[in-house]
């Protein structure tokens, strides 16, 4: 809001007095609270200590020792919106997140960018004198923006956070994570084998911006939104926390369900008559299809596990461990900022709230993966190859997640996971600590609430209005209702009477106690959502569904369904969209330059996004790079050697690099398969030299799948081929970009002599060409020899 001035102007100072009213920044009141915000990441209800869960969790239970637990918080059930409600205080539809920002699609339900007038809690506090920072995970910008050339507008830097360190996506590798720093992309300060993980990094982050601001104005609170990428896939944990949790979990996820439940029926964290659900609750492939026909999703199955082996018992058990070493590091690095906060004397004035954005995931299907990727490729992972790999699983050359079990075991009592709207993707931890404002200490929770109540909490406690105006744009009603009244008073009635859901054709309403919810698998493709199964239960006292009171209670179903009808049209929840990873992925988005033929890239680059990249997906292509080699001195001086080009990783992506003096070219399917064409003649010298890989394809080998002939040429001459095929979605989620001159991150091949970024040295790298456009090969290198004589 403007200040008026109310000095006194006239032709001289010396006759006018002064007023620094309204130009001075705004303060925050004498004594306010920081806030701490922690979002962990694929956080089931029952993988933390203090909930009951198997993974001690010390320094989260010591939040929960001076605060309260909610017991009925919740969730979207996916990453983006469920972060765009925990930072607007909107449903996730309102904020243009129905699913996450990689699926957004030309609609206002699922744009991927969250409205002005829907501000953010940093916006807010920000204007009202506090210090904004984060670390971690943002998510909440779509992919076009999520790029150099890109407008800043929905990066953190551009929704009122002032200091930023974290990575822009949906996921990164934790070993060689995709990092920004405010507005611009930086490398990893240490390699893995020196000890680097991304949490310990995003903590030192944090710690050094609080402090940096705590040294010039003491008294100034801050709100720091803290994000670890864990525990998301992929699963990435120093060893030695790995190997605390060895043996741990070989009892199996049945028993552990068993367990769990008891400890939380002893803690009080859920009702006492409390019933597990089966480990399959809304079908199998064998039991159900579609109205249609469809298969049942595959990867939304759970295997008995009675029905594995040895080895694959001795599997699941290891990526159980992974995930809880995750966890249990990721709970160090809390461990560090409340040292901090206790050391330096503001713990007890800061707010430190902890939240998980959706249940424990499934994408790792019923026997688990080594590489996440496979899910958004529609590809199934292979029991044989995990097997192999595990001694290396949490490791870099590892892009890990446990199976679908320990999914319905991190989520006990709960059916189902991330994306379900069943209590298992929605239902999660909260946890509220306020020293100096919270009377109540270690005590629990019961009123319903959900993501979007932070914010209006947040602000209760500062005793801040929301404001009508943000950056000039008025700003919508909240959804979201104050939690404050909870603190110091369990027994009060709930705040909330209804909420709605919706996450990728899955669907339910809560009113009052009551839940309806669809079995409608996520991700299905079955559409017809007229035709839906609704499930009926009383939440209030089956916190787990185990009673479908459908039969019972037809028309209070029929109430819920109509609510919840009312609820999506009044927050834009329209179109539905159940359909299949890689049909989401692959689907149309905007990019900052219309597709071309050709596209041209220089050395020195920083890295280009897939999304903004050449698309070389189910089609031919050719790599051509200008180089100037010059001779081997007569002392047999060393020639070139290097990465000519590279995009992607280990885990999906390709290179073209020179080593021993000849031409190589590597393709990992899905890290899978690395299917490597050596030239079978030594490198040419000489300038304007083109050395190139030219792809041909000849067919499909599955649904997207090309197969064809790889080519390696010296200008004009065939110097090596081989038969690949090429994966038919993106090389990763998020990260590994197209890179010239060198391999930045996760390398594609370990076949590099040297490592990563294993820059070309020996020569000159002047441009590399990536052609799709179709033209034979030949016809392409007389194209560039007559580009560059007219040069």
């Amino acid at each position: 809001m403007s200040v008026p001035f109310r000095g006194k102007i006239s032709v001289d100072i010396r006759d006018s007095a002064q007023d620094w009213s309204p130009f001075v920044a705004p303060k925050a009141p004498d004594g306010a609270p920081s806030v701490i915000y922690v979002v962990l990441d694929d956080v089931g209800f029952a993988s933390i200590g203090c909930y009951g869960g198997p993974i001690e969790t010390p320094n989260i239970d010591r939040i929960a020792g001076s605060g309260v637990r909610y017991t009925q918080w919740h969730t979207t059930a996916l990453c983006s919106p469920t972060r765009s409600c925990l930072l607007t205080g909107r449903n996730h539809t309102r904020n243009g997140m129905a699913c996450v920002t990689e699926a957004a699609s030309g609609f206002p339900n699922a744009s991927g960018v969250i409205p002005p007038e829907n501000g953010q809690i940093q916006q807010i506090l920000g204007e009202r004198g506090w210090n904004t920072f984060m670390v971690g995970k943002w998510h909440l910008c779509p992919e076009a923006e999520m790029n150099l050339a890109s407008t800043r507008r929905n990066w953190p830097t551009g929704r009122g956070f002032e200091r930023f360190y974290g990575f822009l996506g949906g996921e990164t590798n934790q070993w060689f994570p995709e990092l920004v720093y405010d507005g611009h992309p930086v490398d990893p300060p240490r390699s893995p084998e020196e000890g680097y993980h991304l949490t310990e990094d995003l903590t030192d982050k944090a710690l050094e911006f609080i402090r940096d601001a705590k040294v010039l104005a003491p008294e100034k609170p801050f709100f720091l939104y803290y994000a670890p990428g864990a525990c998301h896939a992929p699963h990435h944990a120093p060893k030695e926390w790995i190997d605390r949790f060895k043996g741990r979990f070989d009892m199996g996820y049945e028993a552990m369900r068993e367990q769990t439940l008891a400890r939380q029926k002893e803690l009080g964290m859920v009702p006492p008559d409390t019933e597990l659900s089966p480990i399959n609750p809304i079908g199998t492939p064998e039991t159900r299809t579609g109205p249609k026909g469809e298969s049942f999703p595959a990867v939304d199955y759970t295997r008995p596990w009675d029905s594995l082996s040895a080895d694959e018992q001795r599997l699941f058990c290891r990526m159980a461990e992974v995930y809880a070493g995750f966890l249990g590091h990721a709970d160090e690095q809390i461990g560090r900022l409340l040292d901090y906060l206790e050391e330096s004397g503001q713990r007890e004035n800061t707010m430190v709230i902890v939240v998980s954005d959706n249940g424990a995931s499934g994408e790792g299907g019923p026997n688990g993966s080594v590489n996440e990727n496979l899910f958004f490729n529609g590809i199934a992972g292979d029991i044989n190859e995990n097997l192999a790999m595990l001694d290396e699983l949490g490791g870099p050359a590892t892009f890990n997640h446990y199976p679908t079990g320990w999914a319905m075991a991190f989520n006990t009592p709960f059916k189902m996971w991330k994306r379900y709207e069943f209590a298992g993707g929605t239902s999660d931890a909260c946890i509220i600590s306020w020293p100096q404002g919270i009377e109540a200490h270690g005590e629990i929770r019961e009123q319903y609430h959900h993501a979007i109540d932070v914010v209006p909490t947040i602000l209760d406690v500062l005793g801040i209005e929301a404001p009508e105006t943000i950056a000039g744009h008025v700003q919508s009603r909240f959804d979201g209702v104050s939690m404050r009244y909870s603190f110091d008073a369990g027994a009060l009635p709930g705040a909330r009477e209804t909420q709605f859901y919706s996450m990728l054709g899955s669907r339910s309403i809560w009113h009052q106690g009551w839940t309806a919810v669809t079995t409608h698998p996520t991700l299905s493709g079955w559409s017809n959502f007229a035709q839906d199964t609704w499930e009926l239960y009383h939440t209030d006292v089956d916190r787990s569904e185990m009673h479908n009171l459908a039969e019972q209670e037809p028309e209070r179903l029929q109430e819920m369904i109509n609510l919840w009808y009312a609820e999506a049209g009044a927050n834009d929840a329209f179109p539905l969209d159940d359909r299949a990873p890689l049909e989401i992925i692959l689907a149309t988005r905007p990019v900052l330059s219309a597709p071309r033929d050709r596209y041209v890239y220089f050395p020195g680059l920083a890295d280009v996004p897939e999304s903004q990249s050449v698309n070389i997906r189910n089609r031919s292509y050719a790599i051509g790079a200008r180089v100037d080699i010059p001779a081997r001195g007569a002392n047999g001086a060393a020639g070139a050697s290097g990465v000519l080009f590279s995009h992607g990783s280990r885990f999906g992506g390709h290179a073209l690099y020179v080593k021993d003096n000849r031409l190589h070219y590597v393709y990992s399917f899905v890290g899978s398969l690395e299917q490597k064409i050596v030239a079978d003649s030594e490198l040419p010298t000489g300038e304007n030299l083109i050395l190139s890989a030219a792809f041909e394809k000849d067919g499909e080998d599955a649904p997207g799948v090309a197969v064809g002939t790889l080519s390696l040429y010296h200008g004009e001459t065939k110097v090596g081929e081989g038969r690949i095929k090429t994966q038919p979605g993106k090389f990763s989620l998020g990260g590994d970009g197209l890179c010239v001159g060198r391999d930045s991150g996760d390398p594609v091949t370990t076949d590099y002599p040297g490592e990563a970024p294993w820059a070309f040295s020996g020569g000159t790298i002047n441009r590399v060409a990536v052609d799709v456009s179709g033209q034979p090969y030949v016809d392409l290198e007389r194209e560039a020899v007559a580009m560059m004589a007219r040069e």
